[in-house]
């Protein structure tokens, strides 16, 4: 099994099995509109459901970037392959 270690919570996050935190795993989604004021941007996922996501941890973002998403927050820019 493949793992991330979390060493200031003491667990571990299994990729197999999602967070450990909250059961969730991260979805590639599209960016579709980016408000640069409040740091959020609006993506859909490839069923087109759509959420507010924070994007401070990859920066500036434009519409139809694609990002992995988790737990509402964009953690790293996918290629745009990722998302075909």
């Amino acid at each position: 099994m493949s793992a991330v270690e979390l060493p200031q919570a003491g667990g571990s996050c299994l990729a197999e099995e999602g967070c450990i935190t909250c059961g969730d795993t991260a979805l590639p989604m599209r960016v579709l509109d980016v408000d640069g004021e409040s740091r959020l941007a609006l993506c859909a996922d490839e069923a087109g459901a759509t959420e507010e996501v924070a994007i401070d941890l990859v920066g500036p973002l434009s519409p139809g970037d694609a990002v992995l998403v988790h737990a509402r927050v964009a953690l790293v820019r996918l290629e745009f392959e990722a998302l075909r």
